[in-house]
């Protein structure tokens, strides 16, 4: 009976023949160019990637480990060197609103000659514009304007002078400038000849006065507007020196941006302010005292010259690809620094820094979604550029309200395609409640984990780990070594008939194999290296299944390896710590006794059962309905749980086990306790597969070896789990020495004649169970349990009755 099912050893783990690879080792066979098995990611990239439409932005879904990020990497540093450079961009000052800087664009590599320039050309003209105004030339011109009007000051005031004679006056200085006295003999009169005047010569020396001052008048308005002349002489003297000093560089600079409508203007602004703020390129006289900290002060800012080049470009690089790990506001959109001075904090134009989104404008921007959505205000920032097309730089603190007035400069606009790189649980997130999404992104590629297993794959692993050796200067593989990773690529994928393309995994392995070859000093990497590298993996991470094993060894963890028990099974449980995962035998009892509670859980009555593990005892509770109570009524109580677990019980895989012992409890028939057995049932009885075979198969293994193996034990797993098996060699040998077994059911029939060790019946035309078959004694017990609480009910009412 028990050979029946025994699966044999060539379908416990997938072989690899190192002779059909075809080389001795990988220094013979070409690297890798391509990637294995994602067909489906490449198509959906590429199409992705060459879709200029707008919102054909790429979700990259897939575990972590498929190599999606590299792949990506890949295609778009390939793609981007083809393509044009972008331009460069820049933020100038706003002559007319300081407080919204200017953007101007470049093509690539101009907008640092155009920074280099403007330098220069400032330097050129701090230089040259106090060397023009100390020339001979300047000089002589505003000395000749200073004589003309001076000469033209005396000639007026000469002409007063005379015009005052002759009318009888003269001039006095007073304390508030010169005053009109009267003249006698061509000298000032005195108060008594003033008074011994006639009163009608009085009243004429006042008419006199009065016309005279009426002249003086005129006299002060003609000297102003001299002076406002000459004041205008000398400004538009000014003017044309400095004109005439940058007239060649200027020119020059608009002949080289000519083209560039934007630069033009702002040129010209700039020579409109330098016209007439000229004097901020002339020397300045320091402060009698200087005060430490305020020698800036005295002298002129010319930052508003300045050029902030926030983004460049090389004109040979090709389209910029720009892998943002830190996607936080500031490092995604842009930000606005600030300096002390004095304890105050200011900014200005120059200080504004291009975010991730500018460095990657024209180009290709890779974020990983999850550290994306960790961030306050990115997402909403990034949804923001990709609807309006433009990066605008703003404060994060206004977000919050904190923020002073400050700078806004000016938009610029960008054209991106954005890769997020993300999980499926995050795809379908975002597709669920951000009402955007579908709109923004609407190409995905996902990344698969397994390919179907061919002669091409094994040679495309072959070529891989070649690829891996040349890149990271590690020994080569040989043939049998690359068996071995191919063999626990299967193991990775827990598939006969797939590879794992989780190369994160198979690359770690490449590596440390690689490592304990030359610690060995070995010229090539064997099958024992890989080996050794797997051992040493599990090594440093098997502590805590180490400690599971040993307790069941010393007996703390009561599980049974001989004999047989009614009412209880070996079931099998997987612990997953981290990255490391391991099985371990659980002993599941089960008690039955009269009453019509049916099936109780303990795990679930004391809440530490999942709701699958809830499922699956609810459905083996089914199957006994449906199988025993056809034509009687189910009067059954039974209580099942897991010896010496006292944390949540989650997964159905030990639906199977469980059932066993209540059958096993209600025939009173004793279950071999050296079998272990694992997998979920349906109502119908068929046994369904499970996860985790390998990893249980192994404990249960481990557990026996301990004890010391029989060639009794064994573990029984669902038949359609067979394609999983990717054992280690261990086990594989111990079923080939006949030492250990594994076999494969498809029904609980066939599990429960392997477990007890007798038939489980079929119900015959009469609608019974053979007497002595599991079946059987089984349904006969329930008819007793039955008959004993029909009695109970009758005896009740009789109770009931007579009293």
């Amino acid at each position: 009976m028990l050979d029946k099912h025994k699966l044999p050893a060539s379908l416990l783990a997938p072989n690899v023949d190192p002779s059909r690879l075809g080389f001795e080792d990988t220094s013979e066979i070409e690297p890798l160019e391509d990637t294995i098995g994602q067909e489906r990611a490449v198509e959906a990239l590429e199409f992705g990637l060459q879709m200029t439409s707008s919102g054909f932005n790429i979700f990259v879904s897939g575990p972590v480990g498929t190599g999606k990020g590299t792949l990506v990497r890949q295609m778009v540093k390939r793609l981007a060197q083809t393509a044009p450079p972008p331009s460069d961009w820049c933020y100038v000052h706003n002559f007319h609103d300081a407080s919204r800087p200017t953007c101007l664009s470049f093509p690539a590599g101009q907008g640092a000659a155009f920074k280099r320039e403007m330098g220069a050309f400032i330097d050129g003209l701090r230089r040259d514009i106090p060397a023009a105004f100390e020339g001979k030339k300047y000089l002589d011109a505003k000395a000749k304007i200073i004589e003309d009007t001076e000469g033209k000051k005396k000639a007026l005031f000469h002409e007063l002078t005379t015009l005052c004679h002759q009318r009888g006056f003269g001039f006095e200085e007073t304390p508030v400038g010169f005053g009109l006295v009267p003249l006698k003999d061509d000298r000032p009169m005195n108060e008594k000849e003033m008074e011994a005047l006639s009163e009608q010569a009085q009243q004429e020396l006042t008419e006199r006065r009065q016309s005279l001052e009426s002249d003086m008048r005129e006299f002060h308005v003609r000297m102003h507007t001299l002076e406002r002349e000459a004041e205008q002489a000398l400004h538009h003297l000014d003017h044309q020196i400095v004109a005439n000093v940058m007239k060649g560089a200027y020119e020059t600079l608009l002949h080289t941006y000519q083209r560039l409508q934007p630069v033009t203007t702002y040129l010209q602004c700039v020579h409109h302010d330098i016209i007439h703020q000229y004097k901020d390129f002339l020397p300045h006289s320091a402060p009698m005292l200087p005060i430490p900290g305020l020698e800036q002060a005295r002298r002129p800012d010319m930052t508003r010259f300045a050029v902030n080049l926030i983004v460049a470009r090389d004109a040979s690089a090709g389209a910029p690809v720009v892998d943002e790990s830190h996607p936080t506001y500031s490092n995604l959109i842009g930000k606005i620094e600030r300096r002390a001075h004095l304890g105050v904090m200011y900014t200005d134009f120059t200080e504004i820094r291009a975010g991730a989104m500018l460095q990657a404008n024209g180009g290709y921007l890779i974020l990983q979604a999850l550290d994306l959505l960790r961030q306050p205000f990115s997402w909403e920032a990034l949804k923001r550029v990709i609807k309006t097309g433009a990066v605008t730089i703003e404060d994060p603190a206004e977000f919050y309200g904190f923020a002073t007035a400050g700078l806004r400069p000016e938009p610029i606009p960008v054209s991106v395609k954005v890769i997020l790189v993300g999980t499926a649980g995050i795809y379908h997130l975002l597709q669920a409640y951000e009402e955007d999404f579908a709109k923004l992104f609407k190409v995905k590629a996902d990344f698969d984990v397994e390919v179907p297993h061919d002669e091409r794959q094994e040679r495309q692993y072959a070529r891989f780990v070649a690829k891996l050796c040349r890149e990271e200067a590690l020994p080569p593989f040989g043939a049998d070594a690359v068996a071995e990773v191919i063999r626990q690529g299967f193991r990775f994928a827990d598939r006969h008939d797939r590879l794992s393309l989780r190369f994160s995994l198979v690359s770690d392995l490449i590596r440390e194999a690689g490592y304990w070859a030359r610690k060995d000093g070995h010229s090539f990497v064997t099958r024992a290296d890989v080996e050794s590298a797997l051992a040493h993996q599990r090594r440093r991470a098997d502590l805590p299944e180490q400690w599971i094993q040993d307790e069941i060894k010393e007996g703390t963890l009561m599980v049974d390896l001989q004999g047989e028990v009614v009412g209880q099974v070996n079931g099998l449980s997987v612990y997953q710590l981290g990255d490391y995962a391991f099985g371990r035998p659980t002993r599941i009892t089960a008690r039955t006794y009269v009453g019509t509670k049916g099936v109780i859980d303990i795990q679930r009555e004391v809440e530490l059962a999942g709701h699958i593990h809830s499922k699956g005892v609810m459905t083996l509770a089914g199957f006994l309905a449906g199988k025993f109570a056809g034509l009687q009524p189910f009067a059954l109580s039974a209580t099942l749980t897991f010896e010496q677990t006292y944390s949540e019980v989650e997964g159905d895989s030990a639906a199977v086990a469980e059932l066993t012992a209540v059958l096993s409890s209600l025939s009173a028939l004793p279950v071999r306790q050296s079998l272990a057995v694992t997998g979920s049932v349906n109502q119908l009885g068929e046994i369904q597969p499970i996860g985790g075979v390998n990893e249980k198969i192994e404990g249960f293994f481990e557990s026996c070896k301990r004890r010391g193996l029989t060639g009794t034990q064994g573990v029984i797993i669902p038949a359609r789990n067979t394609k999983h098996l990717a054992l280690n060699r261990e086990v594989v040998t111990a079923v080939e020495e006949g030492k250990f077994a594994v076999y494969g059911v498809d029904t609980i029939e066939q599990a429960l004649e392997l477990l007890i060790g007798v038939p489980a019946g079929e119900r015959g035309a009469d609608g019974t169970f053979p007497p002595e078959s599991i079946y059987g004694r089984t349904a006969a017990r329930l008819d007793e349990l039955a008959q004993i609480v029909a009695s109970w009910g009758e005896a009740e009412e009789s109770n009931k009755v007579n009293d």
